[in-house]
């Protein structure tokens, strides 16, 4: 496995170009939800204006990069992973001139930006689904999903969402078929047998990367391809497509980086760096529970063992790690006796789990105890890889378990213990998220402002760290 390799930032105040072409390698990524993170116009929702305005925030943490989650037109029944326009902005967050002056004011701190490439599935809302479940059949518009007449096809494919799909195929009555999804039924799966929509992927990300973004996160790319008698993940096509993806990003663009989001065993995710010609990066899941367990049970086994499982990867990569992220803890690479342990443990209550994870937030997790974050952010820091900090964690923010699917670890960030946290002057009712506001983990007592003043806080202890 590959460490963290020292290096200057070589970043031109104004560029948007950086000089280093392995700046992933020694970065620390800090993740954040633009509608949950400040409203410049108190709208009640999160905007660019708004990150602008914290920019300087997030460089004092001494993290290096921005990863940011979907923010483009979408219905937003999955917190905008659910795209209905890849190359525009929700009108809620600014606008395209918008994310220009964000990416400029970021490269001027010399942080690098990532977003998000969802390029496995689109919303239902989409103009290409609007367009296909119209077509006739057997043409390209048609085409650019999977279709059946049945939904008996892929039955060796396992359903990902078990609270809420029961099937990977949904009926659509003004097309007469059923259409493919492997997550929400109003998420249909792009066809990548179709030329024509790796065309279209490509397109999508050179106008990003024009933009001047660094990285791009690849969502759930396991399953880009489909296969009869297959589990419908990892298949050599996946893997051909992203090559493709690879190859384009490197003849058009120098230092970008491709980050695949892959929740697989490390032999698997190790596909997806190719011979260094497919992912510059990965996230290694299975370490992150074992973190936990090891912490529980007072064993450093789980960690040392899923690292003597992790192999080599080409000296150009890196995998990405983390303690927690905007959705659930997962446990799926874990067995079910570990997932057992792991619920009574962190998720006595059964109201904080979802899937087969756990919808909590870094310090409930660990019963408010400070030591034991410390401990843990300790091992992050120490393990083979690039941290990603969750933002809200530098402070010890809580959850809200009462708050449907995943947004009770999406809730406004807490800047101040004045009106709605610091997050936005709207009427509390038009809040995109309610606020944290119980007297442990509430924005009176646990804020930016307050940890800013005390030496002491874990925000100026998560400053000395990084």
């Amino acid at each position: 496995m590959n460490a963290p390799i020292a290096r200057p930032l070589a970043l031109p105040a104004a560029s948007a170009e950086p000089e280093d072409h392995l700046w992933y390698k020694d970065a620390v990524i800090y993740q954040l939800h633009l509608k949950s993170f400040f409203d410049a116009n108190n709208d009640g929702i999160g905007d660019f204006a708004g990150l602008i305005a914290k920019l300087d925030y997030i460089a004092g943490l001494g993290v290096t990069a921005i990863w940011l989650l979907p923010f483009y037109p979408s219905p937003r029944l999955d917190d905008g992973y659910d795209i209905a326009d890849y190359r525009g902005v929700h009108p809620d967050y600014g606008t395209l001139a918008d994310v220009r002056r964000f990416v400029h004011a970021a490269h001027q701190r010399g942080l690098r930006v990532i977003t998000e490439l969802v390029v496995n599935h689109t919303s239902d809302q989409h103009p290409w689904f609007q367009r296909a479940r119209r077509a006739r059949r057997g043409t390209n518009h048609r085409d650019f999903y999977v279709w059946s007449d049945a939904d008996q096809r892929y039955g060796g494919t396992r359903i990902i969402f078990l609270d809420t799909e029961r099937s990977n195929w949904t009926w659509d009555a003004e097309a007469g078929a059923y259409y493919w999804h492997r997550f929400y039924s109003h998420q249909p799966d792009l066809n990548f047998d179709n030329p024509r929509v790796l065309r279209e992927v490509l397109s999508v990300m050179r106008f990003w990367l024009d933009l001047g973004v660094d990285g791009l996160r690849l969502d759930a790319v396991p399953y880009l391809v489909e296969r009869e008698g297959t589990n419908n993940e990892n298949l050599p096509e996946t893997h051909a497509v992203l090559r493709k993806i690879r190859a384009s990003l490197d003849g058009h663009y120098a230092a970008r980086m491709l980050l695949a989001e892959a929740n697989q065993w490390p032999e698997d995710v190790k596909e997806y760096f190719g011979a260094g010609d497919e992912c510059h990066m990965a996230f290694h899941f299975p370490l992150m529970p074992r973190m936990y367990m090891a912490i529980a049970r007072e064993d450093r086994f789980p960690i040392t063992d899923i690292l003597r499982q992790t192999p080599d990867i080409p000296e150009s990569c890196q995998w990405a790690i983390f303690l927690r992220n905007h959705d659930e803890l997962t446990l799926e690479m874990v067995t079910n006796a570990e997932r057992d342990y792991l619920w009574e443990t962190y998720a006595a209550d059964r109201r904080a789990r979802l899937n087969l994870g756990i919808r909590r937030r870094l310090l409930p997790l660990l019963e408010h105890d400070r030591r034991r974050v410390e401990l843990l952010n300790y091992l992050l820091l120490s393990m083979p890889g690039t941290p990603v900090i969750y933002y809200g964690d530098e402070i010890g923010m809580g959850d809200n378990i009462h708050l449907g699917d995943r947004d009770g670890v999406r809730t406004p960030m807490q800047w101040s213990p004045d009106r709605n946290g610091g997050f936005s002057r709207a009427d509390p009712a038009s809040l995109v998220l309610p606020p944290i506001m119980d007297p442990l983990y509430g924005f009176e007592s646990v804020n930016v402002e307050a940890q800013d003043r005390d030496q002491h806080s874990l925000l100026n202890w998560t400053r000395r760290v990084l």
